[in-house]
């Protein structure tokens, strides 16, 4: 994640045919689809209002697309509901009792049980978590999803992607799973962590399975705290003009994140130094 620009430039210009694509992005950290990547087809004025919805709904998560609509009218933009419950729909935002809904549910996908009411959470690799989020950027916007430990809060891995498909989680998680194993792992009820590629592999090392309850955000606190800060001390900050410096300036935060950053919660250390 923390390799030179110049070097991921000269990665993917690679044309020896024995390097492929997909193993060119493994090793830069990209999802594939992102190379691929152009700016979505939606125009300034929704980019503007997609910008004000996440900002609005980072503040307060619990705003659906009727109360979102309401505080854009008095922001002095002239749209209806509809358009804004599309745009929220496009950034996988939805508010229920409340809270965030990025992924949405499929209905034939097997979906377990909340495992940790009441649980203590006292060492590392007891509780994983993860979720995805809204990025956007100066022309566009992509996804980023990331996997952590509760107990510390070191984030463990992320990636970005252009679609919400289960590609770029599967690529999360195996990067986290070799790190190490959590005894649960943690997510809301989206397709994505519900899918059976993704349910499976965490099956097939033995974690039980842990989902929130539907609309239930402080199932998942930790994550949604990460979101604020990740947005608030870096993405607000900055103007990604594509993918590939999003990953470079969002590695550079994570990095700080992990190593320089001390939480209050445990005892001014950072997440390294508690996780390891």
């Amino acid at each position: 994640m923390n390799m030179p620009l110049e070097d991921r430039r000269r990665l993917i210009e690679l044309h020896d045919e024995q390097v492929s694509i997909r193993r060119q992005c493994e090793l830069v950290g990209m999802n594939r689809s992102s190379l691929y990547y152009k700016p979505r087809g939606e125009s300034d004025v929704n980019l503007k209002l997609m910008r004000l919805i996440d900002e609005q709904y980072t503040r307060m998560p619990y705003y659906g697309s009727p109360r979102m609509t309401a505080w854009l009218c008095r922001q002095g933009y002239d749209v209806n509901h509809k358009r804004v419950e599309r745009l929220m729909a496009i950034m996988g935002l939805e508010a229920i009792h409340p809270g965030p809904n990025t992924s949405k549910r499929h209905h034939a996908h097997k979906i377990y049980p909340y495992l940790l009411s009441g649980v203590k959470v006292v060492r590392p690799n007891q509780v994983w978590s993860t979720d995805i989020t809204y990025i956007r950027m100066a022309y566009g916007f992509i996804y980023l999803v990331a996997i952590m430990d509760w107990f510390s809060r070191y984030v463990l891995s992320w990636r970005v992607s252009t679609t919400l498909d289960v590609d770029f989680c599967m690529e999360a998680l195996d990067a986290a799973l070799a790190i190490n194993r959590p005894e649960i792992f943690n997510s809301d009820q989206g397709c994505q962590f519900t899918s059976k590629d993704f349910t499976g592999r965490l099956e097939d090392e033995g974690i039980r399975i842990s989902m929130d309850g539907r609309g239930r955000v402080f199932d998942n606190i930790f994550v949604e705290r990460l979101w604020r800060s990740v947005k608030y001390e870096e993405v607000y900050l900055k103007d990604y003009r594509t993918v590939e410096e999003a990953i470079q300036s969002l590695g550079a935060y994570f990095e700080l994140y992990n190593t320089e950053r001390l939480h209050q919660s445990l005892a001014y250390r950072t997440p390294y130094e508690v996780y390891k």
